[in-house]
């Protein structure tokens, strides 16, 4: 084997064992990247369980509140007429 053999085979098995070296390090980083990723994804399905218990009493709340303004305006309705009714009586 003549040098330029020897230098060749060197370079070879140096850049195997690099690109090997890389192929573990990417394997590791991907994997962290899907840890990281689900918990992401439970933080976020937490939010949205949190966000909706939050929005559904205020929606109730709101439904209450539209009711109750119905309801008020019924009563502005019924006594406007009793009041002209009362007024037509005294004529």
């Amino acid at each position: 084997m003549d040098i330029a053999q020897s230098l060749l085979l060197a370079v070879v098995l140096i850049l195997t064992g690099l690109l090997v070296f890389l192929g573990i390090q990417v394997f590791f980083i991907l994997r962290e990247l899907r840890r990281t990723l689900e918990r992401a994804n439970k933080i976020l399905d937490n939010a949205n369980s949190i966000t909706e218990s939050i929005a559904r009493p205020i929606s109730d709340f709101s439904g209450i509140l539209d009711g109750v303004k119905t309801g008020m305006s019924l009563l502005s309705i019924f006594s406007k007429k009793k009041k002209h009714q009362e007024e037509g009586m005294d004529e």
